[in-house]
């Protein structure tokens, strides 16, 4: 099982009533194909609830930990949110400076 479907199956835990993993990776130094080390995930989950920001992200770390090691995953971006604040879009991710330029 590939890092992106480990993520997923981790992230559904917090049972979620919208989910998005995105590996990102080809946007940074150093891609190959198939590599996986970049992510933007977004999860809209009743979990959230009465947790302030940086709580989400806590737990969403937390159910990521045994994957966000040295050649694993190297940058997770997190968007967490509840219910009734998710918009059904999250913000974009800023270029990386290191990015292959075409």
């Amino acid at each position: 099982m590939n890092l992106e479907q480990q993520l997923i199956e981790r992230l559904q835990t917090l049972a979620p009533i919208h989910l998005e993993v995105i590996n990102e990776s080809a946007g940074h130094g150093g891609y190959f194909p198939g590599k996986e080390s970049h992510f933007k995930v977004i999860v809209v989950s009743e979990e959230f609830q009465a947790l302030r920001l940086v709580q989400r992200h806590q737990k969403i770390y937390a159910v990521a930990a045994g994957l966000m090691s040295p050649g694993q995953i190297h940058a997770l971006a997190i968007h967490a949110y509840i219910p009734t604040e998710w918009q059904g879009q999250a913000p974009a991710s800023p270029e990386c400076a290191h990015a292959p330029k075409n």
